[in-house]
């Protein structure tokens, strides 16, 4: 390979790659002079001439000439009279002689090895520029194409075609892509794997949604709303405390625009994920009643030493409370930042059976590992997802699934003594 080839191939590469003249020439440079050292173990004495634009490189070796009987004639930068000479016979002691060095005399071999070198020096500068440039965007939106989609990642390039990857957990459950769609995500974090960084993306973590309401309402982008928490369950519901510094401003009011334009945008992005914005306050009582919006709270119990709050409710507002495979309590918890029990006000047991009575079928201890989550009675357990219940107790999966069916079996008995089967007659029918 030619200087010409050499240095053209890498000027193409590098334009290819963004990479910057003054880094190109440096880059060069140091190849080179590294190739130097190697055949002449020191390059100190050597310039240096790249001109990437036409591929012209020279190689001058510059030394002082010293009589041959000298005993600096093995000097790198020394050269005896009687050879100086052979170059131009007009040579004297004293004067420098500048010789130019061929690339073709460091051999085939070096000269592959230097491009090898140089492809591989830029590679790294790219993946140093990449890291830099996402290692600070990290929690910011960017928008990229996908390019394949896989079981468990999904391969999205940006602008300047960087390899991005969006996780199955971090995708939202309903999406769903196709090579050439274009979405949007925020930056989840940078990992460095095998001396490369890998660009994770996240459409399910709470920064996605602060940064899709951010675009969406100015009054949070200007810093006249604070967001004070976000919590979510992807694609299924999130929780939004909003707080104004400005009296006059509504922040909720703001958050979800004239008849809902603002939010409604922000929930198509996310899958017609449901947005509860409330009002964030440091009344703990208050801030707990808007958190499970929107079931009404009759009473409350905070134990800010074990972190749980026992709530009471209307039964009609308890299914309200848990919500939709538990979310909306999970949810309030996490945003209140304590755990949340929720409790039927005691009228409502009149008609209902207590777990005591279920003893002779039910093992103590289960029984007692329900009461810990404020469920005492057989209508008070149905009423609960049981994958809230395996969450919130020490309860198998197995253990729920007999419970309920005892409980519901006890009921459906009831139900058929108070319900006469088609073709019997009451009492007083006969």
């Amino acid at each position: 390979m030619n200087t010409l080839n050499l240095i053209e191939s890498f000027s193409e590469f590098a334009k290819f790659k963004n990479i910057d003249r003054p880094t190109m020439m440096s880059i060069l440079e140091e190849v080179f002079r590294t190739m130097i050292r190697k055949k002449y173990d020191d390059d100190s004495n050597f310039d240096v001439i790249i001109n990437p634009d036409n591929g012209d490189l020279e190689i001058w070796r510059n030394r002082e000439i010293v009589d041959d009987d000298s005993e600096d004639i093995w000097d790198h930068d020394k050269i005896p009279l009687a050879e100086a000479q052979k170059i131009e016979p007009d040579f004297e002691v004293g004067e420098e002689v500048s010789e130019q060095v061929k690339l073709e005399d460091f051999g085939r071999r070096a000269v592959l090895m230097a491009r090898q070198t140089l492809i591989q020096r830029v590679k790294d500068l790219e993946r140093d520029n990449l890291y830099q440039k996402y290692k600070d965007m990290v929690g910011e939106i960017i928008a990229g194409e996908v390019y394949q989609v896989w079981g468990r990642e999904t391969l999205v390039l940006d602008q300047e075609e960087n390899e991005l990857s969006l996780p199955k957990p971090e995708q939202i459950p309903k999406d769903r892509y196709r090579k050439g769609d274009t979405i949007r995500a925020v930056v989840h974090r940078v990992d460095v794997l095998n001396g490369a960084p890998k660009i994770i993306l996240s459409r399910a973590a709470p920064a996605f949604l602060e940064r899709l309401m951010e675009q969406e309402v100015p009054e949070i982008a200007d810093g006249l709303i604070t967001i004070k928490n976000i919590v979510r369950e992807p694609g299924e519901r999130a929780k939004v405390a909003v707080e104004s510094y400005d009296d006059r401003i509504d922040p909720v009011g703001a958050c979800v625009g004239m008849k809902g334009s603002r939010i409604h945008a922000v929930v198509r992005e996310l899958e017609n994920e449901n947005i509860d914005i409330i009002n964030y306050t440091d009344n703990l009582e208050l801030y707990i009643q808007r958190a499970l919006s929107p079931a009404r709270i009759s009473t409350m119990k905070i134990n800010e030493q074990t972190g749980r709050v026992s709530v009471f409710l209307k039964p009609d507002q308890v299914s309200l409370a848990i919500g939709r495979g538990g979310a909306n309590i999970k949810l309030a918890s996490r945003l209140v930042g304590m755990e949340i029990d929720v409790f039927r006000e005691a009228d409502s047991y009149e008609e209902d059976i207590t777990l005591e009575e279920f003893s002779d079928e039910i093992d103590q201890w289960i029984i007692d590992e329900l009461k810990k989550i404020g469920l005492d009675t057989g209508r008070a357990v149905l009423a609960v997802n049981k994958a809230d219940i395996v969450r919130r107790t020490e309860l198998e999966e197995e253990n729920v699934e007999d419970v309920f069916r005892i409980i519901q079996a006890e009921f459906d008995g009831e139900d058929e003594e108070e319900t006469p089967a088609e073709g019997e007659e009451t009492e007083s029918q006969q």
